[in-house]
């Protein structure tokens, strides 16, 4: 696994505010000029200065349904409640209506992790009293089961926007650091879990290039197979992470998180041949769908999250036609290095 430690930590932070968008890195600037010795306290200076600014717009509201029994009609009257009620000799009428509440899933999930972030020994004291300070506020919101939460019920529009990143933080914690001990309590770990990582690691390198280079059309599209008949059944999707188009130029970047970034087979190190077949494999049936009427030219990049392995590749290989290159990330360095190599792959490949 690539532990945080080779990445320096606040990194994490700025891979986050590429992969929420809808963030601005000027909202957490104080955070920008702080040092962080682990990745919790990171986390809880991100949640602590987030929150605050939530409470300052006011804790999201969403209409919740209610059944209550009352002395006068409210909403719709529920008949097997009010009936019970008269044989139960009350003059109660129970009623059903929706009523605004901020005891909704988001903030239950945010009172939730600041919860686990204070059960951590090694979160700083000024990261604990503010997160304290902050639930203070949430005194009528429901604890949550953290290991019982069903993120795709998770939904944004408008009104809760700004709760993005901070549910994304959450369910990084969550699912990326969340763990029992032998008496099955909950702790979290002192890392990432690679594949949570991995999703970050993607997200980051799209919304970066989005952000940073609008004259490259940038998405993250599927490649149909080129068939000779329409039978596709039982094949695969191909998802790409990130396509960069410009003009007669396409590249296909797959970003990957492993612990090696190759693989040892009698004592030989080679690229990981599953990567090398799928980017392959995505760059022959992508140039198909352009076909041979227009020249374009279809390019392929294997993209490592740099690790502490002796062998770091930097080559281009020319594959029936194809430049397929597998590179690697440097990511234990100051931010504006990092900004460097990616700005150095689109300026290379569309220049």
């Amino acid at each position: 696994m690539i532990k945080e430690k080779t990445i320096i930590i606040k990194n994490i932070y700025y891979m986050l505010s590429y992969a929420f968008t809808n963030i601005s890195m000027g909202e957490y600037i104080n955070i920008q000029k702080e040092k962080f010795e682990n990745i919790h306290n990171l986390f809880a200076a991100i949640l602590a200065g987030g929150v605050a600014k939530q409470l300052k717009q006011g804790l999201y509201r969403e209409y919740i349904g209610k059944v209550k029994e009352m002395t006068s009609l409210r909403g719709k009257l529920d008949m097997p409640g009010t009936i019970k009620n008269r044989i139960d000799r009350k003059l109660t009428l129970t009623c059903e209506f929706d009523e605004l509440s901020e005891n909704n899933l988001l903030n239950k999930i945010l009172k939730s992790t600041m919860r686990l972030l204070l059960m951590q020994d090694d979160v700083e004291d000024k990261y604990k009293i503010a997160l304290k300070k902050e639930l203070m506020y949430f005194a009528d919101i429901d604890n949550i089961d953290a290991t019982k939460i069903r993120w795709s019920s998770v939904k944004f529009q408008r009104n809760n926007s700004s709760y993005i990143l901070l549910i994304g933080i959450c369910q990084l914690i969550i699912e990326g650091m969340l763990m029992t001990d032998e008496k099955g309590e909950l702790k979290m770990a002192s890392i990432i879990k690679e594949q949570e990582m991995e999703r970050l690691y993607e997200k980051f390198i799209l919304e970066y290039f989005k952000k940073e280079h609008p004259e490259i059309n940038t998405s993250r599209s599927q490649i149909k197979w080129a068939l000779d008949d329409d039978n596709n059944k039982l094949l695969p999707i191909m998802q790409t992470d990130v396509m960069l188009s410009k003009g007669d130029k396409t590249l296909i970047i797959d970003a990957k998180w492993y612990s090696h970034t190759t693989q040892e087979h009698f004592g030989k190190n080679t690229i990981h041949s599953q990567n090398i077949y799928q980017i392959f494999t995505y760059v022959k049936n992508k140039e198909s769908e352009y076909g041979k009427i227009v020249p374009h030219e279809v390019a392929g990049m294997l993209l490592y999250a740099q690790t502490d392995d002796l062998i770091q590749p930097d080559i281009d290989y020319q594959m029936s036609g194809n430049k397929i290159s597998v590179k690697t990330l440097d990511l234990n360095c100051d931010f504006p290095q990092i900004r460097s190599q990616l700005d150095k792959i689109a300026n290379y490949f569309f220049a």
